[in-house]
């Protein structure tokens, strides 16, 4: 009996001590081995309250027991109708309590994340705030140095000439872009205010003006304005061949189309002063490299069939006033001229002619040439009309002007030796057309070429100093007309003046 009960007290001591033992979950530590490799103590908060008293039923602690002997312990008493091992229900609120207690160290661990990330998101977020305000201030500054302030000006020195183009219909604010561009001015606001104080801005015509570049705005409209200023402008006059002569009655020279350019693309004065010079051009302009030229289309097979390299582009560069750019390459001041000759020669109606005629755009135009050289403006339908008559049965044009062509002394009437010359453009040893043009036509005689005025004629000749001009179809009226001519000292008696 003594042994059943410390048998059975020595099992309730070996339960209660279970019961106090606090237990590990691996399952839920698991989750945390990540985040921490130091284990946390943990010790029960509130201590576990001993079994109430099966006496009264009253919750007054137990009294610790004395140690003493298992053997001096009487067997205990075993409760009547109350299970011997512990309640189902004790271990199961350690159990919650537990769960609670960690749920709130998870909880609170999430919470401190969520609260780091809105930090973070706080401070990127007043970064950008911060780049804004700058970025605002900065362009407001410069919108009220601009608006308020003095506009960007250089003060100087002047630096070296540059060109700057104003194209037809450019306003002041295109022509302020184009000066800061070329880096004449240093803004265009500057321009605009030194402008707008200068009332010969309103004269300034489209074209090319070598200007110092670095220069204050004040100072750069003043040059503008300049007549000093303009460059690469280019009057051709009617009637002019590309290369220069010398006029027998004057003992004058007679500049040609390339000695104008020349003079016109000069940039700057002394010895600092830039020009493209006459043998320049001659040579660019013997180009195989037609469409670097600008040749249009329409003309390109006269051009190349033409025998003198250095002459193919006659009548290309037509008459009236050209811009071009002087800093430019002598290739490429051909092709500007040529290029703006050509859409002038075009819009005339050239390219549709020919239905009276029967030539070709090229050969209206090298017909141009000769009515330029051979007649007044008021005869040019006339002179026209001769000439297709006589390609039309064949006869030979024999004009002056084409012996003429090809001499460096020149003169009305030409000698039989002159005449006698074969060559591409001597009218009188030849049948037809000249190979090109042997001047540069104005329109007025392109227009006379492609609307010829209707008539008979077959010759002419000028009878006076007057410059009266008598036309016929009849050889021996125009004999008589030109010992007419002789009298009245228009045509030198001493030489054969041709059957014109």
């Amino acid at each position: 009996m003594t042994d059943r009960w410390t048998q059975a007290e020595e099992r309730f001591r070996q339960r209660e001590v279970e019961s106090r033992r606090y237990k590990r979950d691996d399952a839920a530590w698991a989750a945390y081995e990540d985040d921490t490799t130091v284990i946390p103590r943990y010790t029960d908060e509130e201590p576990l309250e001993p079994p109430a008293s099966t006496r009264g039923g009253g919750q007054r602690p137990r009294r610790a027991a004395p140690e003493r002997d298992d053997e001096d312990l009487p067997e205990p008493r075993r409760p009547r109708g109350r299970r011997s091992e512990p309640r189902a229900e004790s271990r199961s609120a350690n159990s919650r309590g537990g769960s609670r207690r960690r749920g709130t160290r998870v909880a609170s661990r999430k919470a401190a994340e969520r609260k780091r990330r809105r930090r973070n998101l706080w401070a990127i977020a007043s970064v950008f705030v911060l780049l804004f305000v700058v970025a605002a201030g900065f362009a407001g500054y410069k919108w009220v140095k601009s608006a308020f302030g003095p506009a960007e000006d250089y003060a100087g020195p002047a630096g070296p000439l540059v060109v700057v183009q104003v194209q037809p219909g450019d306003t002041s604010n295109q022509i302020a872009n184009a000066m800061v561009a070329k880096g004449v001015v240093a803004s265009s606001a500057a321009f605009i205010e030194a402008a707008v104080r200068n009332s010969n801005m309103n004269a300034v015509q489209p074209g090319y003006y070598a200007i110092p570049s670095h220069v204050p705005a004040m100072q750069a409209v003043t040059a503008l304005v300049g007549k000093e200023s303009r460059v690469g402008n280019l009057v051709v006059s009617e009637g002019r061949l590309l290369h220069d002569q010398n006029d027998m009655s004057t003992s004058g020279r007679y500049d040609g189309i390339y000695r104008k350019i020349a003079e016109a693309s000069c940039i700057g004065i002394g010895a600092n002063q830039k020009c493209v010079t006459y043998e320049q051009l001659d040579a660019a302009g013997a180009s195989l490299d037609l469409s670097a030229l600008g040749v249009p289309a329409w003309a390109a097979q006269g051009v190349r069939d033409c025998p003198d390299r250095t002459r193919q582009l006659e009548g290309l560069i037509a008459a009236g006033t050209w811009d071009f750019d002087p800093s430019a390459t002598p290739e490429q001041i051909l092709r500007q001229l040529v290029t703006a000759s050509a859409k002038s020669y075009e819009s005339t109606g050239l390219l549709q002619s020919g239905a009276d005629t029967k030539l070709t755009p090229y050969q209206a135009l090298v017909a141009a040439s000769l009515v330029e050289r051979e007649a007044k403006p008021q005869d040019m339908g006339k002179v026209a009309r001769v000439i297709v008559n006589r390609l039309q049965i064949d006869q030979m044009l024999q004009f002056d002007s084409t012996v003429n062509y090809l001499l460096d002394r020149t003169e009305v009437a030409t000698t039989d030796a002159d005449r006698a010359q074969k060559t591409a453009w001597n009218t009188y040893a030849m049948r037809g057309l000249p190979k090109t043009p042997i001047a540069a036509p104005s329109l007025n005689a392109l227009r006379a070429m492609e609307n010829p005025d209707a008539g008979p004629w077959l010759y002419f000749v000028t009878v006076d100093k007057q410059g009266t001009t008598v036309f016929t179809d009849d050889y021996q009226e125009h004999l008589r007309l030109i010992a007419r001519a002789q009298r009245s000292g228009i045509l030198d008696s001493s030489k054969d003046n041709g059957g014109r």
